[in-house]
């Protein structure tokens, strides 16, 4: 497997819940921070967008009778929250990060600037980057392909729970069959549920490839960008 310069690493806001019903789990949280902190030694430069479902989901807030767009922003501001917890993480390990937020708010985080995000990314920094696209009605999976185009990425690493793309739900149905590769064209006929529809197109359309791998295992992150064949990888 290809080896990469600058990656997208994008981590949903419930895989911070560990073992914990809601909020964030502190194991969980500086155990990121470390996978991440080793990739940072091998001279990956790295963009982070982690989702905020551990403190809010706007579209789960809608069916519960709050309003879209307000409950879009609610769950924006969560990313906020966990984009501030993994700064605070890496500052723990001596890893110098940027928060970068895309809406206005400082002090809290800087805003969203691309020839900064790009500097930043050159030095060493480690770049999280919060608040969505700025807009309600989409996703944080849109996020992560928007900001992945934007900054060059080579790639686009989805950290799940689950070891790659299956046929069908594997915690579900014990016959699911886990794909090594696809084509976007491939994962889109077979109707796979990898990211949601806008951010599946962005990606095809700049030609990011997508990996989706376990980020619950330990070391599995420095394995893959080792050149280590993990997890499923979605390709033109």
């Amino acid at each position: 497997m290809k080896t990469y310069k600058r990656i997208l690493l994008k981590l949903s806001g419930e895989s911070l819940l560990g073992q914990s019903s809601h909020g964030i789990d502190i194991i969980k949280l500086e155990s990121f921070a470390a996978q991440v902190a080793e990739i940072r030694q091998m001279g990956i430069e790295t963009g982070l967008v982690i989702g905020g479902g551990n403190i809010f989901r706007g579209l789960s807030g809608a069916r519960a009778g709050y309003d879209r767009v307000k409950g879009d922003y609610m769950g924006m501001l969560a990313t906020v929250i966990n984009g501030l917890s993994l700064q605070s993480a890496f500052s723990k390990v001596k890893v110098p990060s940027r928060l970068f937020t895309s809406i206005r708010m400082e002090p809290v985080a800087e805003y969203w600037n691309r020839d900064k995000v790009n500097q930043a990314l050159t030095s060493g920094e480690i770049c999280i980057f919060s608040g969505g696209t700025g807009n309600p009605f989409f996703t944080t999976d849109t996020t992560a392909a928007l900001r992945g185009v934007e900054i060059d990425a080579e790639v686009l690493i989805k950290g799940t729970r689950v070891d790659g793309v299956y046929s069908s739900d594997p915690e579900k149905d014990k016959s699911a069959v886990r794909y090594e590769s696809l084509t976007f064209d491939e994962a889109i006929n077979l109707n796979l549920k990898i990211m949601d529809q806008t951010a599946f197109t962005l990606c095809k359309e700049n030609n990011l490839p997508v990996i989706v791998f376990d980020m619950n295992q330990p070391d599995n992150l420095k394995r893959l960008l080792s050149g280590e064949k993990i997890g499923t990888v979605v390709h033109i």
